[in-house]
């Protein structure tokens, strides 16, 4: 078995190191990581200048580009075998409810459905701990559940981790995404000269945050195992939107 591994961190990331370590004796890994943190990049391509690649070991990369850029690159010239499986992460922090609109670590993770095969996005939920082993150990044993019952095709599994030692998880949970109350404030400021300066605020609480969410499971212990797909299209409004058009002369 072959995995491609990236991550939104950066390739000197502590969760990418500890993912790599869990799963290099259950297959052949290849690492592709963008040069920075790229926390929030999303699904941005760079296609105003040139990626470069620098090869930091055997089968381990990084590139001045985007998580997105890192796969993309990866599967469209770069490796000469495709590989089975792509795996995203360990992501510094949670990716739950609408984060996955933002995250490079999900995104990396879509962009391997080009392979037509399941992909994992896995993130430890920001804690006092930093429990990366723990996220690495769930990696693992998701990678051998899924050599033993393969998922469906370009399955894209969203799996956030508590941080709390292994031996302190209350299991998995098969979960849906919640969502997030507005994010706080912007936090302003100014620079040495005066101008103004805006951080973005964080995140704000769980809103739908109820059983069976991503939210509830990580707040009870366990791991959310949330499914994701590419197409964003409603489709039980297609035929309402047809008739609001008719309606509207269109």
């Amino acid at each position: 078995m072959r995995i491609l591994l990236a991550n939104d961190d950066g390739y000197r990331a502590e969760g990418l190191r500890c993912l790599a370590e869990h799963l290099r004796d259950l297959a052949d890994i290849v690492i592709v990581a963008p040069e920075r943190n790229c926390s929030g990049a999303s699904n941005s391509l760079t296609l105003e200048q040139p990626l470069r690649l620098t090869e930091v070991g055997p089968d381990f990369y990084f590139v001045n580009g985007t998580p997105t850029d890192c796969v993309h690159l990866a599967l469209t010239g770069l490796l000469d075998e495709e590989p089975d499986m792509v795996i995203s992460g360990i992501n510094d922090g949670a990716n739950l409810g609408d984060d996955v609109i933002y995250s490079g670590t999900v995104a990396a993770a879509m962009e391997g459905r080009f392979l037509g095969l399941p992909t994992i996005a896995i993130s430890l939920v920001w804690g006092k701990h930093r429990h990366f082993d723990t996220a690495g150990r769930v990696a693992r044993r998701l990678v051998q559940q899924a050599l033993e019952r393969e998922l469906p095709p370009q399955t894209i599994l969203n799996v956030n981790v508590p941080d709390v030692a292994w031996e302190e998880l209350d299991g998995f949970e098969a979960t849906r995404l919640g969502y997030r109350h507005k994010a706080e404030p912007v936090i302003r400021s100014t620079d040495p000269r005066g101008r103004p300066l805006y951080w973005v605020g964080f995140a704000g609480p769980g809103q739908d945050a109820g059983p069976g969410t991503d939210f509830h499971a990580i707040e009870s212990g366990r791991v959310a195992v949330t499914p994701l797909k590419v197409d964003l299209t409603r489709h039980e409004h297609v035929e309402k939107i047809a008739d609001w058009l008719g309606r509207d002369g269109g």
